[in-house]
């Protein structure tokens, strides 16, 4: 069975992967761009038709101030990957705005910033995906008939690409992210030219028509809050920046180096593109309406639901490139196109940082081990999980999603930004070289001004969106943050319930004997003992202890812990390359018995009992699967040693309580078929004495 469910497997994500490849899954930063920045590179197709959308709430008069806007949202971004460079060079590791969180901040700001990065990077699926199926569908109406639909297919597609593995699928998407940035500044290039050099006069599709204002005459407070309501909309361009932060380990060497480098390309060709659609948008009169059958007037009469309003880019192109040409054609293909790959950059961060909140106890330490490719496939499946879901909730509607976006990202920016303060000044106190203290204080400036700048963007983004969206999203970040508190909590109980005692039982209790057996073990703990002192209870010929190793630091521990404690039992380790566990052991216990098939195998797997279902979920089954294979192999006994929980023994009490319920009135008549029975024996005797009479 196993051989037959392999081959689909190997068919759609490729031949398994062994460990000591993982250098060469590494990322150069050609590849590393589309693969990271695919996300706010991709945004200025949407983002610039945000702010219009949010500014025709008070009429084609209020569109003067979208450039405003665009240069507000070009400080930030400035600001932002000035100040992630910093992050990149600083913690090189991988843990991103989590990490200098929780270093600087402390373990409750780090998890508010991973529930915060966790809820963005769904969000970001959902929104890009969604609006690559809207970009599309104005071509096709298949698409825009059964977008839901459409939308979830995208994300399965995508999810089977990254469990490739992220170099290869990092080159799939190098291509078209590559296309959509050359079709862009083409755009821009050719508009400037032919508006500026040949004084021609461009007009999209929507020019000559007129908006009609839901406020109009808005001025004073109305008027700020609108604008800083469109200004929330156009920070959608900034999405993704921390991605880079998160996949500083999968860029090759040097790492902090070529990861500041993409940061830097990656915020210049974004500013430059969206500056210029926005630029060309102005110049070619784009219309744009929240609700365009309603709010958009031509020849005097709205324009009724059978009108399709396209984006920003697509109108810019038409009036550029002439609609229908083999530019504007190309232009629409390739933006449609990045859009559905932008998720990708949610496809490496999520992962990621799912990797690191699992080696730290606060998600299912199922997240933290890669598959067969050397990706993190647990968490691309529960990334596309979630992003299907919401997809499916929100009918795969831009708009409506757009409100819970940005959310997130600017909770991870403000606090990873202080955090980087703290960072310097703790250096700082220790740091006597003048030059490099110059270098610190340089850096502490443009972090100061970075949590400055994006805590009252942060404000803004809440003022402005939480009555439309925003409030899901910050629902969304208590539930992760609440979710990952309970699972700690959790996995600090077991750790310490199953502790190992520094000093080890007598020779007494650990008798031995002469029956051949193997334990299994993974780490040195209570369960491994008691598996440990049963075995030495069975008469063997030989005991040896067997662990496989899947993480060379853990393995070590184990090693020099072993050693330490001075157990008399034999430690053999067994190297597994592609990180199985039941397929090294299993092999292991077959070459035993081709060597000696008239002997006997025991194998003991040590295991802890639960007693709630859901912690079964936190816990690794690979003795479950163990046992499974071992019982079809011949001349094999597996024993397995449970270790009961605190968890399982309230269990045990709650099934004891169960057992002595009596439903209300059976212990005072007694229970039906015992009143039954008496009554049975009395007609008798009535009889008897009948008869007797």
């Amino acid at each position: 069975m196993s051989k037959l469910t392999d081959v689909p497997k190997r068919i759609l994500i490729g031949r398994a992967l062994r460990s000591d490849k993982l250098g060469e899954t590494l990322l150069p930063k050609r590849i590393a761009l589309p693969v990271f920045a695919s996300d706010p590179l991709s945004s200025v197709a949407y983002a610039p038709g945000e702010v219009l959308l949010v500014l025709s709430i008070a009429g084609v008069s209020a569109y003067h101030f979208s450039p405003w806007i665009a240069v507000a949202v070009v400080v930030l971004m400035f600001t932002v990957v000035a100040s992630y460079r910093q992050n990149v060079r600083a913690y090189p590791s991988g843990g991103g705005d989590y990490e200098v969180a929780t270093t600087n901040l402390g373990p409750k700001a780090g998890l508010t910033v991973a529930s915060a990065l966790l809820v963005d990077y769904v969000l970001t699926v959902a929104v890009s995906i969604s609006s690559g199926v809207e970009n599309l569908g104005s071509a096709i109406p298949f698409v825009i008939e059964h977008k839901t639909a459409c939308a979830i297919g995208a994300i399965v597609l995508l999810t089977l690409m990254n469990l490739r593995g992220v170099k290869e699928s990092g080159k799939l998407f190098a291509i078209p992210t590559y296309l959509f940035v050359a079709g862009v500044f083409l755009m821009i290039l050719w508009g400037a030219f032919r508006g500026l050099a040949l004084g021609d006069t461009m007009h999209a599709p929507t020019s000559d028509y007129e908006i009609r204002p839901e406020h109009q005459g808005l001025a004073g407070f109305a008027l700020v809050f609108l604008l800083l309501r469109a200004f929330s909309s156009g920070c959608a361009a900034l999405t993704g920046v921390e991605a880079i932060s998160n996949g500083v380990p999968a860029f090759r060497k040097p790492k902090s180096k070529n990861a500041a480098n993409t940061l830097a390309a990656m915020g210049l060709l974004a500013v430059t593109m969206f500056c210029g659609i926005v630029g060309l948008a102005m110049a070619t009169e784009v219309k744009m309406a929240e609700n365009p059958a309603q709010d958009l007037i031509h020849n005097g009469a709205a324009v009724g639901a059978g009108f399709t309003q396209d984006p920003v880019i697509s109108q810019v192109a038409a009036a550029v490139f002439g609609e229908g040409t083999f530019l504007f054609v190309f232009l629409a293909a390739a933006t449609a196109l990045v859009l559905f790959l932008a998720a990708n950059t949610a496809y490496n961060g999520f992962p990621l940082l799912g990797s690191i909140l699992a080696q730290d106890r606060y998600l299912p330490r199922q997240l933290h081990t890669r598959g067969d490719r050397l990706a993190f496939s647990n968490g691309i499946v529960l990334l596309a999980g979630a992003a299907i879901l919401l997809v499916w909730i929100y009918g795969a509607d831009t708009t409506r999603l757009i409100q819970l976006y940005i959310v997130g990202v600017f909770v991870s920016f403000t606090l990873s930004q202080t955090g980087m303060v703290r960072h310097w000044n703790r250096h700082l106190r220790a740091e006597r070289d003048p030059g490099v203290r110059r270098h610190m204080i340089r850096s502490r400036a443009i972090n100061t001004f970075g949590a400055f700048f994006t805590g009252l963007v942060l404000v803004v983004v809440l003022a402005t969106k939480f009555t439309h969206g925003a409030w899901v999203a910050l629902l969304g970040m208590v539930i992760f943050f609440g979710t990952m508190t309970a699972i700690r909590k959790h996995y600090d109980r077991i750790t310490e319930e199953i502790a190992a005692p520094d000093v080890l039982p007598s020779d007494e209790l650990l008798r031995p004997s002469r029956v051949h057996s193997i334990v299994l073990v993974s780490k040195l703990h209570r369960p491994t003992l008691r598996a440990l002192a049963y075995a030495k209870l069975v008469r063997s010929d030989q005991l040896e202890a067997l662990s496989i190793s899947v993480d060379a630091e853990e393995t070590k521990a184990l090693r020099e812990d072993w050693e330490r404690r001075g157990i008399d039992i034999p430690l053999k380790i067994l190297d597994s390359p592609y990180r199985e566990v039941t397929r090294p052991v299993i092999e292991y216990v077959k070459g035993l018995r081709k060597d000696r098939p008239r002997d006997v195998i025991s194998v003991y797997i040590p295991e802890y009992v639960v007693g709630h279902w859901y912690e079964h979920v936190l816990h690794n089954q690979s003795a479950l699967r163990l046992k499974g294979r071992l019982l079809f192999t011949p001349g094999v006994m597996v024993t397995s040693v449970p270790y009961q929980l605190e968890s399982s023994e309230a269990a045990k009490v709650r099934a004891r309580r169960r057992a002595n319920w009596h439903a209300p009135g059976t212990v005072r008549r007694g229970p039906v078929e015992r009143r039954h029975k008496d009554a049975g024996h009395k007609d008798a005797g009535h009889k008897d004495a009948g008869h007797k009479g």
